[in-house]
C-alpha cells in the first residue's frame, strides 16, 4: 500500500482545514493509501516534515495550506535525490499556485483531485540554496504579499492586497535601478518591480503572465518599467482584462536563467515570501517534481506544449 502524508498549516483557513481533516484523511485512505497527516508548528517546520517523509519513503507528498506552505514543502523536496509524488490542498489567501493549475479551494474536491487526477512533471526555481514553486520577483509591488497584515488578510481575503497597495503607491517613485541579465540578453534601467513566474498567477491577476507553461524549462519574465502614479493605475487595471502587455512600461520574454543585480535596495520576493537580499541567479530546474493535477489542466498543459515546440 502507497504511504502519503498530508503537511498542512493548521491555521489556513480560519481553522475550517483542520475542522475537515478527519474526512479528507479517510478519502484519502478509501481511495488504496496508508495516509498520516501533520499539522506545523511554525516556519521551516513544512520543510523538514517533507524531508523527514522523504527519507522514511513515502510515496505521496500533499502540501496543505496557502503558497508558503507549498513553498516550504518544495524546498524539502526539491534537494532530494528521489522525490515522491506532489499534491497540494489550497487553503490560503490568494492560492496563486492553485487557481493557476485549476485545483478547486474545495477541499473536499482538491482531495477528489489528488485521487482523481493525472500527474505531470514540474519546473521549479532555483536560487542559491533556496527554492521556489511559482513566483520569484523583486520591486515595490512585490513587497505586497508579505507588508499586508496577516489579520486583515484572514478578515477581509484578496482585497487585503489591493487595500495594502493603495498604501503603497506613494513610494513607487522611489528610484530602483537594477541590471537583469536572461539567456544572453541585458536589461538595465529604473523599474518598478519585475517578476520570474513558472504560472500565469500573480498576486490575485490572473494571465499576468499568459505564456506560462509549468513544465517548458523556462521562466516568464516580466519587468515593468518605471512610471507616475496614473500610468500605474492605468496599467494595473489593464492586468485584470489581459491588455497590459501592449504598453511600452513592460518587457515579457522567456528564460532559463536569469542574473539580477541591484544599484539599490530591494527585497526578494519567493512565492510571496521574503527571499533575501540582491544579487540573486535565477535558475529553471526543467521537470525537476511530478504533481498531481486535475485532468482539465492535463490536457491544457499538453496542447500548450505543444504549440510552443511547434514554433
Amino acid at each position: 500500500m502507497k504511504k502519503a502524508r498530508l503537511i498542512y498549516n493548521p491555521m489556513a483557513g480560519k481553522g475550517k482545514l483542520k475542522a475537515q481533516l478527519p474526512q479528507l484523511v479517510e478519502r484519502l485512505n478509501e481511495a488504496g493509501y496508508q495516509a498520516t497527516a501533520y499539522a506545523t508548528t511554525g516556519p521551516g517546520d513544512a520543510t523538514t516534515e517533507a524531508g523527514r517523509v522523504i527519507d522514511e519513503g513515502i510515496d505521496l507528498i500533499i502540501a496543505a495550506g496557502g503558497d508558503g506552505t507549498i513553498s516550504e514543502v518544495i524546498n524539502g523536496m526539491a534537494p532530494k535525490p528521489k522525490r515522491p509524488s506532489f499534491a497540494i490542498i489550497p487553503a490560503g489567501t490568494t492560492n496563486d499556485f492553485a487557481r493557476a493549475l485549476g485545483i478547486p479551494r474545495n477541499y473536499r474536491k482538491a482531495i477528489d483531485t489528488i485521487v482523481e487526477g493525472k500527474q505531470i512533471p514540474i519546473d521549479i526555481g532555483q536560487v542559491n540554496d533556496q527554492y521556489f514553486i511559482y513566483l520569484g520577483g523583486g520591486g515595490r509591488i512585490t513587497d505586497l504579499s508579505y507588508e499586508t497584515p496577516s489579520k486583515l488578510k484572514k478578515v477581509i481575503g484578496r482585497p487585503a492586497y489591493f487595500l495594502q497597495g493603495i498604501k503603497m503607491l506613494p513610494q513607487i517613485r522611489r528610484e530602483q535601478l537594477v541590471r537583469i541579465e536572461y539567456d544572453g540578453e541585458v536589461f538595465e534601467g529604473d523599474i518598478l518591480c519585475f517578476f520570474i513566474a513558472n504560472t500565469n498567477s500573480i498576486a490575485g491577476i490572473e494571465k499576468l503572465t499568459p505564456d506560462a507553461i509549468i513544465n517548458d524549462g523556462k521562466f516568464d519574465l516580466l519587468i515593468v518599467r518605471k512610471m507616475n502614479v496614473t500610468n500605474f493605475i492605468r496599467l494595473f487595471l489593464l492586468a485584470f482584462r489581459g491588455l497590459h502587455l501592449k504598453s511600452r512600461y513592460m518587457l515579457y520574454t522567456k528564460a532559463s536563467r536569469i542574473k539580477v543585480e541591484t544599484k539599490s535596495d530591494m527585497v526578494l520576493n519567493l512565492d510571496g515570501e521574503h527571499g533575501g537580499e540582491f544579487p540573486r541567479e535565477f535558475v529553471n530546474i526543467p521537470q525537476h517534481i511530478d504533481m498531481i493535477v486535475p485532468e482539465q489542466y492535463y490536457e491544457e498543459n499538453q496542447q500548450m506544449l505543444s504549440k510552443e515546440q511547434a514554433l
